[in-house]
């Protein structure tokens, strides 16, 4: 499922400008210690609804190992594509990304970013990965304005994908 958030403007008599549409989120995971990158990707072209997304990765990572991720958004349905995560950062206080793995699923991660108010943001974090196992991660990404507390029951959800997981 893929969302978008409203940009809303300071002046109460200004026009909300256009929600963004989320075509694509990129996870880079690269392994501490090593060049290693592990990339999943999910593209939805012309957003939620209509056709059906050309690419959904899984993520394959190794047992016992930690890596830097980084999480990238675009909107690939402008030209050049519309970068996302540029607008995450500059709203930092509004949003946050939640990562929740199935039961099962030997990995675990650890928020390594935070807005102006020390609540996590998400958009960095480290993957830890434990004994081999198989489930899914899911990266829920809400929109909280004022109302971010670390509680995934809080906001709006602007993206929710649970990509397969395989610890191996």
């Amino acid at each position: 499922m893929l969302m978008s958030c409203d940009k809303d403007d300071d002046d109460a008599d200004a026009p909300v400008n256009e929600s963004e549409l989320i075509t694509t989120v990129t996870l880079t995971m690269r392994e501490v210690g090593t060049a290693n990158t592990v990339t999943a990707t999910f593209r939805d072209p012309d957003g939620e609804g209509g056709n059906a997304p050309t690419q959904f990765d899984e993520i394959v990572l190794k047992p016992n190992t930690v890596y830097n991720t980084t999480i990238t958004l675009l909107d690939e349905s402008k030209t050049p594509p519309a970068d996302i995560t540029e607008e995450i950062e500059e709203e930092e206080e509004d949003h946050q990304f939640f990562f929740t793995p199935t039961a099962g699923l030997n990995v675990s991660v650890a928020y390594d970013d935070g807005d102006d108010n020390n609540l996590p943001v998400g958009l960095e974090t480290k993957i830890t990965t434990g004994a081999p196992s198989t489930g899914s991660l899911k990266v829920t990404l809400k929109h909280q304005v004022g109302t971010k507390n670390n509680n995934i029951a809080t906001g709006e959800t602007d993206v929710e994908l649970n990509f397969i997981t395989k610890v191996q």
